[in-house]
């Protein structure tokens, strides 16, 4: 089946998170929006529209199975598709750590980098509570969509570079509500 004969990656945001359709970006969080819900195929399976990402942007020949983690991947090509600069080596998540500007406190629509058992995790910021950053990214429950990661294992945060910084980047704080991602491998 060609990734034009696959239905829409959208799926309904959760309720609590409906808020972020409304918002006007910042580009690349518009832009992994337009992503949220797309799935890992199950067992040997691929799904096209993640083997197409890695094409898309220029990633064909390293990434070949939607069972690599792909956190990394759909980073690049919500960056790509924003007009923003991928970072050298972006399969491993902890390369976006040098990407853009760093900030101390994060802010809608940052690149988030986190420390986990076995490597490290990137994601956009859409919010936060006492205890977790609420994120949107890929390869999170195999799928594109939000979870609740721990402060602690925040690695980096880091800002794209705007030529005009959008109006909505803010500090977003949320409700406690979710299940806390311990490993989004």
């Amino acid at each position: 089946m060609s990734p034009a004969a696959l239905p829409a990656a959208r799926s309904a945001l959760p309720a609590r998170y409906a808020w972020l359709n409304k918002e006007p970006g910042p580009k690349m969080l518009k832009e992994a929006l337009a992503l949220y819900g797309t799935l890992e195929a199950p067992g040997a399976k691929d799904n096209p529209v993640i083997l197409a990402w890695a094409r898309e942007a220029g990633l064909g020949k390293s990434y070949s199975h939607d069972s690599i983690p792909w956190c990394g991947l759909f980073m690049a090509v919500v960056a790509k598709r924003a007009g923003k600069p991928v970072v050298d080596s972006p399969l491993w998540a902890l390369s976006w750590a040098d990407f853009g500007k760093p900030v101390h406190q994060p802010m809608l629509g940052d690149v988030l980098t986190f420390k986990r058992n076995g490597g490290g995790h990137v994601a956009l910021y859409v919010g936060e509570d006492a205890t977790a950053f609420h994120c949107l990214g890929g390869n999170q429950s195999d799928s594109v969509c939000i979870t609740r990661i721990a402060k602690s294992r925040l690695y980096r945060s880091r800002r794209p570079l705007y030529t005009i910084q959008p109006d909505n980047v803010r500090k977003v704080t949320l409700a406690s509500s979710g299940k806390l991602s311990t490993n989004e491998a």
